[in-house]
């Protein structure tokens, strides 16, 4: 035997969802009830575990034979359960996940939709679902559960023998299906350092972060105690049976005011109470502005998946982003944590660890925003260590302007310089200085730089707040243009870009497409294929040149199938070269800081979790922070020419400094 695929059933009276698998597999009675599994791409088999059926010799000593490849779709959970049942942790480096093969193909994650889109013969069982909830989750009482007695439990299979049969044969069903996927999405050829880097996030997820559970608690008591004195107040003010509900606000208000509401969003909110004239009215919309700030939630989150030794693991989903390859956020959602602007962020904090509620609100007349800005500190560092947080500099506008050619902004970052005030300097033709001369055109070079790279115009503008800076639509413009007559080879990129993806997807050449900095076009199986200096390539499905009618008439679009971000669903989506440049952008960058992920755990750093372009090192004595920002300015191999910089601080909790 070469390979072992592998699909299990589980019991946990945790609840999966919101604890995480790592915690899930802590419940006392967590077991394997089935183990489904196709040695070789044989028909499946399904050792019944739960009826006392016990796995055959050559299928568990394979499970730790390193001569075995084990796969499974989203292969986490099979591997951190099993490692759990079997009492033996079991080797990462043996592992692939057929669910990461599948997205690096642009296919969804859910096993159940990829078979759907790949139009696999044998589908997902519909029944699966139920059968979850009948056998893998604790049955809660009801009335008539008089012969067991009130206590939620487990059903037994001996309960439902002919739903156990078909739990069984559902088992076996996951087990042909995720072969057939694997059997289309295998395909792609992977470079090496994107299995090692899965390897290496795996040993991440492993590794997790400590929670400092008492700031945690007390953070989630105070955060839920002061909701609701703030209901309480609100209901007063109001007279409302629920102030929850916008419909019941705008007919209060309309009453108190005469004044029509249309919409209680966030900028609604704000610019009714600069407005409205009513200062009842405005107190009870201020108190719904501070209900409406639900980040605080993330509390109650840490402490649902929180184990047993205090750390919190699986944060982090491999290949989450389509195309580009970056990571996802789980449980926690590191990726979207608040910012934290306080200046006196320690005395806060321990004000929330000494634990005294009344105390706190004393101190601070809005709670949930403290509270909100303490998030990031709840992760903290083991005794004896301290973390190193690290990132890179504007990454995204040194790759953009690496791929494009652009010399004059690689430049400004070889020699240490503030590239907002260069490319406002460049666009307005005049010096620009941080602190110094022309300084308020800083700002308009910074919208520019964050909003400009992928063809936006004024709208890209108004998303990164060009508006909240008083801008108006003809400063917009301005900016925009003044922007491009700078960066001309950024603007030229666009269209070679969606040049030589037009010309790959009609077969324009038998040979890969090769534009700058070694992007390489093709298209394969039906998918364009853009291979990056990596060697990684990002994959758009069922690629095809449509039509686009414009004002200008007929022109060619490029034309795949995804899953829509705000639906989910499975369609045929347009892109274009701008867009087509961020996707490349993004995956580049997110390959360099794979790069760093590698070197830092090859070097012996305990990388305990990373946001965007920031890594979190949990560093030991003798590991010092100048050694961390060394990892993030060695050359990479496939990037020469690109000024990387690292720059950090160390903190004994996590905080943006």
């Amino acid at each position: 035997m070469t390979e072992l695929g592998i699909d299990i059933e589980t019991y946990s009276s945790f609840e999966l969802t919101e604890c995480g698998v790592y915690r899930y597999v802590e419940a006392e009675d967590f077991t394997v009830l089935l183990f489904g599994y196709s040695a070789d791409g044989a028909p499946a088999e399904c050792v019944d575990l739960a009826s006392g059926e016990e796995l055959p010799g050559e299928i568990l000593s394979a499970l730790t034979d390193p001569s075995v490849t084990k796969t499974a779709y989203n292969a986490m959970f099979e591997r951190v359960c099993l490692s759990k049942y079997l009492g033996v942790k079991l080797d990462v480096r043996q592992w692939r996940c057929t669910m990461v093969r599948a997205a690096r193909l642009g296919f969804p994650l859910s096993l159940a939709q990829c078979a759907k889109v790949l139009g696999l013969e044998q589908q997902k069982m519909t029944e699966g679902q139920a059968l979850i909830r009948l056998f893998s989750m604790p049955r809660k009482a009801r009335k008539t559960d008089t012969l067991f007695g009130s206590e939620s439990r487990r059903v037994p299979p001996q309960e439902h023998p002919e739903k156990w049969e078909t739990f069984k044969e559902y088992n076996r069903r996951d087990v042909d299906v995720e072969q057939a996927v694997l059997a289309k999405v295998r395909r792609l050829p992977v470079p090496d350092f994107d299995d090692r880097l899965y390897e290496t996030d795996q040993a991440i997820n492993d590794r997790g972060v400590l929670l400092d559970r008492t700031l945690a608690e007390n953070a989630d008591r105070f955060y839920h105690t002061y909701r609701e004195e703030l209901m309480a107040k609100l209901k007063g003010l109001t007279g409302l049976d629920n102030p929850n509900s916008p419909t019941q606000v705008k007919e209060w208000i309309r009453k108190t005011t005469g004044i029509n509401v249309d919409s209680l969003n966030k900028k609604d909110i704000d610019s009714l109470i600069g407005s409205i004239p009513s200062k009842k009215v405005k107190e009870a919309l201020t108190i719904r502005k501070e209900l409406a700030k639900t980040s605080c939630a993330k509390y109650e989150a840490m402490l649902q998946c929180v184990c047993s030794d205090g750390r919190i693991r699986g944060l982090f989903q491999f290949y989450g982003a389509a195309r580009t390859g970056r990571w996802a956020g789980r449980l926690v959602q590191m990726q979207n944590l608040p910012q934290n602007h306080l200046k006196d962020i320690g005395t806060a904090r321990d004000a929330v660890v000494f634990g005294d509620y009344d105390e706190f609100c004393l101190e601070y007349s809005q709670p949930t925003y403290v509270l909100s800005e303490l998030i990031r500190t709840a992760f903290i560092a083991k005794e004896g260590c301290t973390f190193h947080v690290c990132d890179f500099s504007a990454i995204e506008a040194r790759v953009v302007a690496w791929l494009a050619g652009e010399e004059w902004v690689l430049d400004v970052f070889r020699k240490g310089g503030d590239v907002y005030c260069a490319t406002a300097s460049q666009m307005f033709g005049v010096p620009v200085e941080k602190h110094g001369a022309n300084s308020e055109l800083r700002q308009k070079g910074k919208i520019a730089v964050l909003a400009l790279g992928y063809g936006g115009g004024v709208m890209a503008l108004d998303a990164m707040g060009g508006q909240r800076l008083g801008l108006s639509e003809e400063e917009e413009r301005e900016i925009v243009w003044k922007w491009r007559d700078a960066n001309a080879k950024i603007v030229k990129l666009w269209g070679i870009v969606e040049k030589c993806a037009i010309a790959a997807i009609r077969g324009e050449s038998k040979e890969p497409i090769v534009c700058n900095r070694g992007l390489r076009f093709s298209f394969w199986k039906g998918c364009l294929l853009i291979t990056l200096p990596s060697g990684r390539p990002i994959c758009y499905p069922r690629a095809k040149v449509g039509v686009e009618y414009t004002r200008k008439g007929e022109k060619d679009s490029i034309e795949y199938e995804g899953v829509d971000q705000s639906t989910k669903s499975w369609c045929t989506i347009r892109t274009f070269g701008g867009k087509l440049v961020e996707n490349i952008v993004q995956a580049v960058a997110r390959d360099i800081l794979g790069w760093v992920l590698l070197r830092a755990e090859e070097k012996g750093y305990r990388t305990v979790f990373h946001v965007h372009d920031e890594i979190i090192v949990e560093a030991g004595e003798g590991q010092r922070l100048e050694d961390v920002e060394a990892l993030f300015s060695e050359p990479i191999p496939w990037a020469k020419g690109l000024p990387l910089k690292g720059a950090g601080y160390s903190t004994p909790y996590y905080l943006k400094d």
